[in-house]
C-alpha cells in the first residue's frame, strides 16, 4: 500500500459479503464504510467523500445499475460493479453506463484487492491528465463529457463516450480490447463502437486520422501536438 490512505464504500446487501470484505481491506490498510442498499448508500455518498465504491448490481429497491447511473450523472468516482454469474448482459450494461471494472461472485478477495488498486492508481495518474483533448476541429472536455466540432456539440452515446475518454487518458499509446471493454467482455462490443465513433469524428472512416488501429495492439487516440 501507498502512503496514501483511500475511503471506500461496499454495497451489498447481503451482510456476510459485506463484512468479509471490509475485515479484508481494512487490514490491507484503506477506511472502509458499507452500506446494504442504495438508499443508504447515497446518504453516505452525500456525507463522506469516497475514492472508490464496490457495489453489488442485484440488490432490492434500487438495484447496483441504477446506482451507477446515478453516482456517474453526478461524480467520476471509480466503481467496481459485483455481479452474478448469470449477468452477462448487466456487466455489459454496467460498463457502458460508467462502471469502470466487475467480479463475479464468487471470487476471491485477494483479486478485488488487485482490481481496487489498479484502478487508484489509473485515477491518480489521471489527475495530471490535460482535462482538454484537440484532433482537428474536434474538442473534447473529459470532465464534461463533451464533444464539440468547432463549438458545436456532437451527440455521442454513453458507449461511444466511454470509449473516447479512455482512449484520451492515453493520447498516442494503444490501447487492447480487453482494457476497452473490461475483462471478459467480447471484444466485438469494442470494435462496433469504434467503428461508429469514426462514422462521427473522421472524414473518411476507411482511412481515420485520429482514431486509428495499431496491429496486434488495440486502437489509439492521435490528439494534436
Amino acid at each position: 500500500m501507498s502512503e496514501i490512505i483511500y475511503n471506500l464504500l461496499v454495497v451489498d446487501d447481503d451482510e456476510r459479503i459485506r463484512n468479509l470484505l471490509s475485515q479484508y481491506l481494512i487490514k490491507e490498510g484503506f477506511i472502509v464504510s458499507t452500506a446494504s442498499g442504495a438508499e443508504q448508500a447515497r446518504k453516505k455518498i452525500q456525507l463522506l467523500k469516497f475514492d472508490l465504491i464496490i457495489l453489488d448490481i442485484m440488490m432490492p429497491g434500487d438495484d447496483g445499475l441504477t446506482l451507477t447511473k446515478e453516482i456517474r450523472d453526478n461524480s467520476d468516482i471509480p466503481i467496481i460493479l459485483l455481479t452474478a454469474k448469470s449477468g452477462t448482459d448487466s456487466k455489459i450494461e454496467g460498463l457502458e453506463i460508467g462502471a469502470d471494472d466487475y467480479l463475479t461472485k464468487p471470487f476471491n478477495p485477494k483479486e478485488l484487492l488487485l482490481r481496487v488498486l489498479s484502478i487508484l492508481k489509473r485515477s491518480k495518474n489521471e489527475d495530471n491528465i490535460d482535462n482538454e483533448i484537440f484532433f482537428g476541429d474536434y474538442t473534447l472536455n473529459i470532465e464534461k463529457r463533451e464533444l464539440t466540432k468547432a463549438k458545436d456539440r456532437v451527440y455521442l452515446t454513453d458507449r461511444e463516450m466511454n470509449l473516447l475518454i479512455a482512449l484520451a487518458k492515453s493520447p498516442g499509446q494503444p490501447l487492447n480490447r480487453e482494457k476497452l471493454a473490461g475483462i471478459d467482455e467480447p471484444g466485438r462490443s469494442v470494435d462496433v463502437g469504434i467503428n461508429r465513433l469514426r462514422r462521427k469524428i473522421e472524414k473518411d472512416p476507411r482511412m481515420p486520422l485520429w482514431l486509428q488501429t495499431v496491429r496486434g495492439e488495440g486502437y489509439i487516440l492521435r490528439p494534436d501536438k
